[in-house]
């Protein structure tokens, strides 16, 4: 099989680097349609927890209002910034559910807290209380379609054309 740009289908990434990526990383690009039928997205925090993102946001934002209205939604993450290096990236869409009870926001808030604040005990309780807001929502993402890419592969077959540091 020849693997160039035009031809991926040997560029997966391998199951241990999909799950390190997912847990390595707390950033995503959040993707919604807007009433008028146009995609947009933020970047968002989240993480990865029995195959569902989590992600939190004001209940006064369009992107609740939109998974609210279509209960569907898309996130993309990327490597750059983990141990991974760059070059990894998965897609990923699927059923969005809207949470607003307290139950899930007392799991889901401290958990994410420690997730973007796991150097210090006490920076993940400031982080908790900027989180911590009224009108706070959670949104599980749990997808229902992937596709992901590991370019290294790509790479290894065109290595003059690589990219410095992506061999």
């Amino acid at each position: 099989m020849t693997t160039d740009s035009e031809h991926l289908d040997e560029c997966w990434l391998d199951p241990a680097d999909l799950e390190r990526l997912l847990t390595e990383q707390n950033e995503c690009t959040f993707m919604w349609v807007t009433r008028g039928g146009m995609p947009f997205g933020v970047v968002m925090s989240y993480f990865w927890r029995d195959g569902s993102f989590w992600l939190t946001s004001a209940a006064k934002r369009v992107r609740v209002a939109a998974v609210r209205r279509t209960g569907m939604a898309a996130i993309v993450v990327t490597s750059k910034g983990t141990s991974l290096g760059t070059g990894k990236t998965a897609s990923f869409r699927g059923p969005c559910v809207v949470h607003d009870d307290r139950a899930m926001l007392d799991w889901m808030l401290p958990e994410l807290a420690r997730v973007l604040r796991p150097d210090s005990a006490e920076g993940a309780a400031a982080m908790l209380s900027h989180l911590d807001t009224p009108n706070r929502v959670v949104l599980q993402l749990t997808p229902d379609y992937r596709l992901d890419f590991d370019s290294r592969k790509m790479w290894t077959h065109r290595p003059d054309a690589a990219p410095p540091g992506r061999l």
